[in-house]
């Protein structure tokens, strides 16, 4: 990875912090995101200083406002002519329903449509710096879940692990349509499910959850991956020359992995695009 070009997003903590200093040590330039101006600068010096590794910057949006995440496009844009790697990672949940900046359900807007749209606006970027490579964090939480079409922003019996659920399929099926786009480029699309992994996420929600569920949560995580553990795949797909030129697949501990039934469902793929298009405003 010397001196490859890699874009990460949720790169600040957890599962995304990790695979950045993996790719860091093994040379590669880093274009780190996150929301919180503060935590990059501090996650970014410390990645530098634990790899040895100098070119590493921080680069703020928040995936609540499209208006954002096309501004962290442009960013990227203006530093690099050519990206090697963009890795999907950022996500939320929220405990209740939330709107985006823009109106949509917050975990479907920060989960899937931030990555689509920031995806749609890179990829011309990806496709010219040769073989380049497209990864994104889905899970395993996506088997219960199946894309309401006609209720896509959970109007009616929200839940949160419901909305979590949709938004991980979702990222699987963005990963299908597009490697299909991608056919006959150099760029691949591949997903992953990181495991259970001890992480932050859902700090957001610290003031909506009851100290019944903190407690249940502190008791399970002590049987949860780490980080470290989490990102191994990830990293497994954006670097080894193993995966050269796959695309299209669900990846768990460095292997293919079948998701949900509604995970292979093509004909929702496609419609997913075609919606996903218009709610960023993409034609």
């Amino acid at each position: 990875m010397k001196d490859k070009v890699c874009v990460i997003t949720g790169g600040t903590d957890g599962i995304g912090k990790a695979a950045a200093y993996s790719l860091a040590v093994q040379g590669a330039r880093l274009l780190v995101h996150g929301r919180d101006p503060d935590k990059g600068a501090r996650a970014v010096a410390e990645l530098k200083a634990r790899s040895g590794n100098p070119t590493i910057e921080f680069l703020p949006a928040d995936f609540n406002s499209l208006a954002e995440v096309r501004r962290l496009a442009a960013a990227v844009m203006e530093r690099t002519p050519r990206v090697d790697v963009l890795v999907n990672n950022a996500g939320a949940i929220f405990v209740k329903r939330t709107l985006s900046k823009d109106g949509y359900e917050a975990t479907f807007a920060v989960t899937h449509l931030a990555p689509f749209l920031l995806t749609r606006l890179l990829v011309d970027t990806l496709k010219s710096g040769g073989p380049s490579r497209i990864v994104t964090t889905a899970s395993n939480a996506h088997r219960s879940a199946k894309i309401m079409f006609d209720d896509l922003q959970i109007t009616r019996k929200y839940s949160p692990m419901g909305a979590y659920g949709i938004s991980k399929l979702a990222n699987i099926l963005f990963t299908r349509a597009l490697a299909k786009r991608l056919q006959g480029t150099a760029v691949t699309a591949t997903c992953v499910h990181p495991g259970f992994v001890r992480t932050n996420f859902g700090a957001n929600n610290e003031n909506d959850v009851s100290p019944l569920i903190k407690r249940i949560y502190l008791f399970i995580s002590r049987f949860a991956r780490t980080p470290e553990k989490g990102a191994e795949t990830l990293v497994y797909l954006a670097a080894s020359p193993q995966v050269e030129g796959a695309s299209g697949d669900y990846y768990f501990d460095c292997k293919p992995l079948a998701p949900s039934s509604a995970g292979q469902d093509d004909g929702a793929a496609e419609r997913l695009w075609q919606v996903s298009e218009q709610l960023v405003g993409i034609a």
